[in-house]
């Protein structure tokens, strides 16, 4: 006799990206996994006494979707301290934001507004000025970073950093100066971003049981955009195994709604090799379960491999000691069966790199091992061709979404044409798989990344590809589900709405294969769930969501603005839409966006008369 299912889900446009079995209207859950997705009937036939029914009211079901290049753990243990400028479409809406975090954060805290953003996406496309900032934080300090290429910093913030005229300049770096030699706070990656990071670093920490709750409500909020797995890359002051002592706390409590895979990022030049080496002997790649588990090394394997993507400035040349530095790491990493992933921007570091890995692999074959480049950008049909002979896979990122101007503006429009050439990867039979390289430069995001590949253009409208470099949406969309598992050496265990398969599933609040081009980057979850279990839920699906205890502190920005910045509903997509919605007067109508996502929901109850009225804002007598 059949068991019974655990859960059933009828009512659906199921997407199941299984090719046997391309569609469906529901779907059967035993254990966590799926037992059969087909007709309701068929799907019905399963139910027993203690079948739970979710009807999902016609909505399209997909895949939960996994990036495979994020910074989870990091932006877990900040996110809370954080104000994100994810998604605000105007500077003058960022900068409402800001002041009312300045006047919400005591002493000596800081305000972080730490990536996820470009001037591009603001109607007034350009960023704040020193002026403006000191403005309205007068005394607290205040850290903006923009991309890989600048961090804006109040005169507040330089007193607690200690920047001052003796101050030098670090390797790689520039602090701005004024006539007198003082520093403006104004600081510049030239061309790597360690001065920016460094300078961040400097800043308060959030206590332990703070940085537990931080991590929950960053899967919480990716959640709410339909992300249930993610390959971590690491990342700069992420050290092993101190910095992940919170999100493992979090797995032996049960309290992890991400799939997490994660790979060791080494931390100090000239001792690469030591840590991996280390390393090896301490974790296993594939060890762990399917919430938690080790995936192996990167993205950072030396540090004079890196080329920071700062297209505001020239290319980087790489090195002499490139070479010699990644190729006892690679050794070692062969050796030891290790899959790792290396940050590769342009064309010329991927040639070098793949120098280092084609002699190896003469001497230690590769057969099989899941190596890939992060980003490449500029990669050529040459080093794809290498690529896919070594048996490596490309992971891309939406990273040209948020400064494709800025690399059209130095190489030319048609050199931007294929940053990076994800249909000829794909034509030329490379594993490729789609991500965000959230959180210091672009959106955590997926719908947005989703709507670079699918539109080609940026979040400040720029049309960067021709339609033989953009996706159809059942492509793009199998880039961000099926065909990560293979980086994450998962294939056949998710991505797919299969039998057999995890049920990670998302319910979505506007259908994907539908909606406009310009809508998909606005699309959210309107039911996530991890193995059958509901991790968030908004609107019918509401007391679906388990519980979530507020943000900590009490000043977070989270309670407040909550993440990414939702684009209004119709009727308030733009300021004076807003302001005629609302009855408030037109220049208030900058609010409008910001006010439309807060109202209700992230602004404490009673406080919205004291939170719109600080900002100059009547519409909150609505």
């Amino acid at each position: 006799m059949q068991a019974h299912a655990d859960l059933l889900i009828v009512n659906a446009k199921v997407t199941t990206l299984d090719p046997s079995n391309p569609q469906a209207a529901g779907i059967a859950v035993r254990d966590g996994k799926v037992m059969l997705a087909g007709p309701v009937s068929e799907v019905m036939a399963l139910a027993g006494p203690g079948t739970r029914t979710i009807d999902a009211g016609g909505r399209r079901v997909i895949p939960g979707l996994i990036d495979s290049h994020m910074h989870i753990i990091r932006g877990g243990l900040n996110y809370n301290m954080e104000l994100r400028w994810d998604g605000v479409r105007s500077l003058a809406q960022a900068m409402a934001m800001l002041k009312a975090q300045v006047d919400n954060t005591p002493a000596p805290q800081w305000v972080r507004v730490v990536g996820g953003f470009t001037e591009h996406q603001f109607a007034e496309k350009r960023l704040p000025t020193l002026e403006e900032i000191n403005a309205v934080a007068p005394d607290t300090p205040v850290f903006i970073l923009h991309l890989y290429d600048r961090a804006l910093l109040n005169a507040a913030a330089l007193r607690v950093v200690g920047y001052g005229k003796d101050t030098p300049n670090p390797p790689g770096g520039e602090i701005v100066r004024d006539g007198k030699g003082n520093p403006t706070g104004l600081l510049l990656a030239r061309p790597n971003a360690t001065i920016l990071y460094a300078t961040l670093a400097k800043g308060p920490k959030l206590p332990v049981e703070y940085q537990k709750n931080s991590t929950r409500h960053f899967m919480r909020e990716v959640n709410r955009l339909g992300v249930t797995g993610v390959i971590d890359a690491g990342g700069g002051f992420q050290n092993y195994p101190d910095d992940y002592a919170i999100i493992e706390d979090l797995h032996r409590e049960g309290q992890l709604t991400v799939r997490i895979a994660y790979n060791l990022f080494t931390q100090k030049p000239k001792e690469e090799l030591a840590d991996f080496t280390r390393w090896s002997k301490q974790v296993t790649p594939g060890t762990g379960d399917d919430l938690y588990r080790a995936n192996g090394a990167g993205e950072m394997l030396v540090y004079s491999a890196a080329d920071f993507e700062d297209f505001q400035v020239e290319r980087p040349d790489l090195p002499p000691s490139m070479e010699g530095d990644l190729e006892p790491v690679i050794r070692l990493l062969a050796e030891n069966r290790w899959p790792w992933r290396l940050h590769a921007t342009y064309n010329e570091t991927i040639s070098r790199a793949l120098d280092v890995f084609e002699k190896v692999n003469r001497d230690i074959p590769f057969n099989g091992i899941h190596w890939f480049f992060d980003h490449a950008e500029t990669i050529s049909d040459r080093n794809i061709e290498r690529v896919a002979a070594l048996g490596g896979g490309i992971a891309v990122q939406h990273r040209m979404a948020f400064q494709g101007e800025y690399f059209a503006e130095r190489y030319g429009h048609r050199a931007a044409e294929r940053t990076p050439p994800v249909r000829r990867m794909l034509d030329m039979g490379v594993p490729v798989g789609a991500g965000t390289d959230a959180t210091r430069v672009a959106s955590y995001n997926p719908w947005v990344s989703l709507s670079w590949l699918v539109t080609g253009r940026t979040v400040g409208g720029l049309s960067l590809y021709p339609a033989a470099n953009r996706l159809d949406r059942e492509t793009a969309l199998r880039l961000w589900t099926q065909a990560n598992t293979w980086f994450s050496g998962e294939e056949g265990k998710k991505g797919q709405i299969a039998p057999g398969q995890l049920a990670d599933l998302v319910v979505l609040n506007a259908d994907y294969f539908s909606v406009p081009e310009d809508d998909i980057a606005a699309i959210t979850a309107a039911l996530t769930l991890l193995g059958g279990a509901p991790v968030h839920g908004e609107g019918d699906f509401a007391d679906l969501a388990p519980d979530l205890p507020p943000a900590m502190p009490d000043w977070s920005p989270v309670r407040r603005f909550s993440g990414y910045q939702q684009r209004a509903e119709a009727g308030q997509g733009s300021p004076i839409g807003f302001a005629r919605l609302c009855g408030c007067s037109t220049a208030c109508g900058v609010h409008g966006h910001q006010h439309a996502s807060a109202w209700g929901s992230a602004v404490p109850a009673g406080d919205a008369a004291s939170f719109w009225g600080a900002l100059g804002c009547a519409c909150w007598a609505v």
